[in-house]
């Protein structure tokens, strides 16, 4: 057993679980721990090695781009930051982009884009409707907005102005909108809190009411953009598109990074409004310029797709054949195993045994995040594994 997590534990604050594993090395879909042992990762950073760890081209951008400048200050230009914001207005419906480090960092972006909007457009309106259950980041102004009490309630009063109504209940959001109201705030698909999956209609008709009621509209892609439900953007299948929205995890591979992304009437920043010290730092922005065009140049999207449709064909059969097994939730390559028991703790405990990594989304949701680069035998080896690991925890 390795001394890392003693270590850890004499000078690191334990803010999360760690699974009893140390790993040092990837290839692809697999990582190896310190005592040699390889795993299937069906976690990928939690939706972020989208095309799978130590991807040699991607190795070689960071490599070249740490050879040539890191990061200066946003006090300047620099190439990498514009060609990766041009790209992205070219394969998205929206007009401008701001960087940041993080998921949470873009959200919190989003939210000052939308207060500052109502303020100037809507009689001061800065309250945002937002849904139980959701994730948005563990920043005040994100952890505000993220309807999940116990991400909130240990760190006193959040930040006013948010209000929550029930997933996929488009009543809800209407019976909530009053004077106060600027925006709505969803997650395409819920991913923190189970993979909850909206009807079809459900953005569409968020949209149509935001239209009427003269409300934003912001989607959080955070963990379902850059290919991750088998479109560069979930929005795509709802045939509904957003004032602004937020991006990280799968943007950069791997290496940090996120951005708020806006139509031009909600893009409210001006000089002075908002600033970090390493958003859209050219290592960064390289990253994630490698990403993107890999992306939607290349066949990765369609991988994805047909890697996620046979993902879901085989978790549907562990619904035949095992009773605990309640069914499967998500699109693409994020998909959740819902169970009718509280066991997905150790489903995913007992998957290292088996040589698969997992996450438990919810006590009773085994939540597969794997890279999109994944092949046909590493999708069925990976389902083989879970099951092995399903029967164990189920017997235990």
């Amino acid at each position: 057993m390795s001394d890392i997590p003693a270590r850890e534990a004499r000078v690191y604050m334990q803010a999360g679980r760690r699974l009893p594993v140390t790993l040092v090395r990837g290839k692809g879909t697999r990582v190896w721990d310190d005592g040699g042992a390889e795993y299937l990762d069906f976690v990928a950073g939690i939706a972020v090695v989208a095309l799978g760890h130590a991807d040699p081209a991607l190795a070689e951008v960071i490599a070249e781009q740490a050879r040539t400048l890191v990061t200066v200050s946003n006090l300047f230009y620099t190439q990498p930051q514009v060609a990766l914001a041009e790209l992205l207005v070219q394969h998205s419906a929206l007009d401008r982009v701001f960087f940041v480090n993080s998921g949470a960092e873009a959200n919190e972006g989003a939210i000052k884009l939308a207060r500052k909007w109502g303020g100037l457009h809507r009689n001061g309106a800065y309250e945002i409707i937002s849904t139980h259950n959701s994730f948005h980041g563990r920043t005040m102004g994100s952890v505000s907005a993220t309807g999940t009490a116990r991400y909130r309630d240990p760190f006193g009063p959040p930040l006013p102005g948010f209000v929550f109504v029930d997933f996929d209940d488009v009543g809800a959001i209407e019976a909530a909108t009053n004077e106060r109201t600027v925006a709505v705030l969803l997650e395409p698909i819920q991913g923190e809190g189970g993979i909850n999956v909206p009807a079809d209609d459900y953005l569409r008709r968020v949209r149509a009411w935001c239209d009427a009621q003269h409300l934003l509209l912001i989607l959080d892609e955070v963990q379902t953009g850059m290919g991750r439900t088998g479109t560069l953007w979930a929005y795509e299948q709802s045939g509904a598109e957003p004032d602004i929205m937020t991006s990280a995890k799968g943007l950069g591979g791997g290496v940090p990074i996120g951005a708020v992304l806006a139509k031009e009437h909600a893009a409210m920043f001006e000089p002075g409004d908002h600033g970090n010290t390493f958003g859209g730092n050219p290592l960064a922005t390289a990253a994630g310029l490698h990403v993107l065009r890999r992306l939607t140049e290349g066949g990765v999207l369609a991988h994805a797709r047909a890697r996620g449709e046979q993902l879901a064909q085989r978790l549907r059969g562990l619904e035949d054949r095992h009773a605990v097994v309640r069914g499967v939730r998500g699109r693409g390559l994020l998909r959740g195993l819902e169970l009718h028991r509280e066991i997905a703790p150790q489903v995913v405990a007992a998957g290292l045994g088996h040589g698969v990594l997992l996450n438990a989304v919810r006590p009773d949701v085994v939540r597969m995040m794997p890279p999109l680069t994944l092949t046909a035998e590493e999708v069925d080896a990976g389902v083989d594994r879970l099951e092995a690991a399903l029967v164990e925890a189920e017997q235990a």
